[in-house]
């Protein structure tokens, strides 16, 4: 007999070994209809497996659906597959390299004369759709590994041969087949091509064979693929509105920043631009005031020695911009911590003197692959809003607290809401006593908890000093961006020599408390511009307010407007141009600009301005008192 409990508590028995798919049938043909893959066993050795996977021992089972995240997983290594048959079908000399699941979808590589073209992916797109309605059964076979190789030279496909050379000569290897096509792969796979329905090819790319420039250049064919329609509506919904708030076209339409190939990964900002990133910097400095930091700026270049001391020289440098001078090694530094240590250096400190907090907006530069370059998003220099808090090990839970809360009110004025949050954990290989591991992981913790925040752990991502939260949050569009870390360090310091005297009178190393809220500056306005669709609230935007005249005869009274609310501490323009009115509030508009005042003779005459709300909301005229005290209160409010 072979038992089966199954996840509500109940088990079943059979007299014999039974395949998943007879029972999902035993309990129900809906179920035997919409299973897709069962996980078999619990907790970590729990693994996901084919419906025609024979279980002959008792087992703990879970039937997998398309309203499982592994359901999901498996429709999209399946649709990978389909791709690949697909492709062969209508061009019998490609050759089929790797295809795995990725975020939101799938790709594929392929060898082939030619690169694809966007024409190809409508033909090769409907032939998934043709062989997927064949509703084509996917069988599973083993060969042992030189078999494999031998039939994969067979049919031509030296990619897939070489691939199973490099696996161990004792090993077997697993082969699913739909139709004609057959391919590699660990599975596990649909019970039948006919389950994979909602699916688009999306681009084509170019791929070095195994990541390495010097192989082949491959053709990539990258796809999604989801469990219902809708959900696939709702994704290229969601891809066609990042598409219109993508913050490299918003930052040349709103002349904010360019990119130039003088300087590949840094960032030329423009006036509008660097008012916007004043904005930003301004706020997180009063953050900093108002919250017990100290702003301190160290130096860019610090010689090797000191990057040999923490690490970073042997772990690191390839990502390091690297200069000599006077027959000494130095390095653009790539964070800001070792910085602050040689600052807490200076002078003896006391456990009185704990908590110290400094703050830095430092500018860091990271050697990143040009491939990987994308806007300001990721780029070579940037400029984070970095902290350091130098404390006792009892003080740490406090310090994080505090933090959470302040992050919280930083992420909610910006505009966003929804937080989510991450512990990682102890790592096999890590530094320190698990005495030590045990206080740090319980400070995060218990942090925020006490902070009344749900939370994820990720076991064993942490860094190999210490444990560290994660702060990720989501945009309008449902995107999550991870921005605020809180990283628990009891290494760099005594590494780098940094003590403080305790009531004892002995010298001891403090614990380290990395932070910072929203990162890379420059990533956090990209985040900023996308989230808003360049739309930023009136607090941030460039400008605030265009004054506009109806004609030249009121041009001098645009002007009084303009010097007036300037003097309010406001950003405003006018715009004198021999132009229609209406070309130029529609000029304006486009600008995203939060408020637009016109003026004609009867503006002029009574003092007031007609002012339009963006959004092309009519508010009438007003005494300009009146519009100042209003736009006040939206930068007061933040909204």
């Amino acid at each position: 007999m072979v038992s089966i409990q199954l996840p509500d508590g109940s088990k079943r028995e059979y007299p014999g070994p039974v395949t998943v798919a007879e029972v999902a049938a035993s309990i129900g043909t809906g179920l035997a209809t919409a299973a897709l893959a069962a996980r078999v066993g619990q907790g970590d050795s729990a693994r996901v497996v084919d419906t025609s996977f024979l279980i002959e021992n008792d087992a703990a089972l879970a039937i997998v659906t398309d309203k499982d995240a592994a359901g999901l997983e498996v429709i999209r290594h399946s649709t990978a597959h389909l791709l690949a048959y697909a492709v062969k079908e209508l061009f019998p000399d490609a050759q089929v390299t790797i295809g795995p699941v990725i975020e939101n979808g799938f790709f594929y590589d392929f060898s082939y004369k030619r690169p694809f073209t966007p024409e190809d992916l409508v033909a090769i797109e409907a032939k998934m759709t043709e062989l997927a309605r064949k509703d084509e059964k996917v069988e599973r076979r083993v060969l042992p590994r030189d078999e494999a190789v031998a039939y994969f030279k067979s049919i031509g496909e030296a990619y897939k041969a070489e691939i199973i050379a490099s696996i161990p000569s004792d090993e077997d290897v697993s082969l699913y087949r739909e139709g004609a096509f057959e391919d590699l792969c660990r599975g596990p796979h649909v019970p039948s091509t006919g389950k994979l329905k909602h699916f688009k090819l999306m681009k084509v790319a170019g791929a070095y064979w195994r990541g390495d420039h010097r192989n082949e250049m491959l053709t990539r064919i990258y796809g999604t693929a989801w469990a219902t329609k809708d959900e696939l509506q709702q994704y290229l919904h969601m891809l066609e509105e990042a598409e219109k708030r993508d913050h490299r076209k918003l930052g040349r339409e709103l002349d904010l920043f360019h990119l130039d190939e003088h300087a590949p990964g840094l960032v030329f900002w423009h006036p509008k631009g660097w008012s916007l990133w004043q904005q930003v910097e301004q706020y997180m400095r009063a953050v900093y005031r108002d919250n017990g930091y100290q702003e301190v700026k160290a130096p860019q270049l610090l010689d090797k020695g000191l990057w040999e001391k923490t690490g970073h020289w042997d772990k690191y440098r390839e990502n390091m911009f690297v200069t000599e001078s006077e027959k000494r090694d130095y390095a653009l530094k790539p964070m800001n911590c070792p910085g602050h240590i040689l600052i807490y250096k200076q002078g003896i400190k006391s456990y009185r003197d704990l908590p110290l907090r400094y703050g830095e907006f430092g500018q860091c530069h990271r050697n990143e692959p040009t491939g990987g370059l994308h806007g300001i998003m990721r780029v070579r220099g940037f400029t984070q809003d970095d902290g350091h808090i130098f404390c006792l090990e009892d003080q740490i839970l406090g310090e994080c607290v505090a933090y959470t809360a302040l992050l919280q009110k930083v992420y909610a004025d910006f505009g966003f809401a929804n937080i989510i949050y991450k512990v990682a954990t102890r790592p096999a290989a890590r530094i320190g006593s698990d005495e030590v591991w045990d206080k740090a992981e319980f400070a995060l913790m218990e942090s925020l908890r006490r902070s009344n925040c749900e939370f994820e752990v990720a076991p064993g991502d942490g860094a190999f000093y210490g444990p560290k939260i994660e702060y990720t949050l989501k945009d309008a569009l449902g995107r999550q961006w991870q921005c605020g870390t809180m990283q628990v360090d009891f290494s760099m310091p005594e590494r780098l020599g940094a003590e403080y005297v305790a009531e004892s009178g002995e010298r001891h190393p403090p614990v380290m408390l990395h932070r910072a809220i929203v990162g890379s500056l420059e990533r956090f306005i990209g985040i900023l511009i996308e989230q808003h669709a360049g739309a930023l609230p009136a607090w941030l935007a460039p400008q605030q307010v265009s004054v506009l005249p109806i004609t030249d005869a009121q041009g001098d009274y645009a002007r009084e407007v303009v010097k007036t609310l300037q003097k309010q501490g406001l950003r405003v323009a006018s715009d004198l141009r021999n132009e229609k009115i209406t070309y130029k509030i529609r000029e304006h508009s486009m600008q995203k600009v939060p408020y637009i005042l016109v003026v004609g003779d009867k503006e002029k005459a009574n003092g007031t301005v007609a002012v339009r709300a963006r959004g092309n909301q009519d508010l009438g005229a007003m005494p300009l008192a009146d519009f100042a005290q209003k736009i006040a209160g939206d930068i007061a409010q933040r909204v």
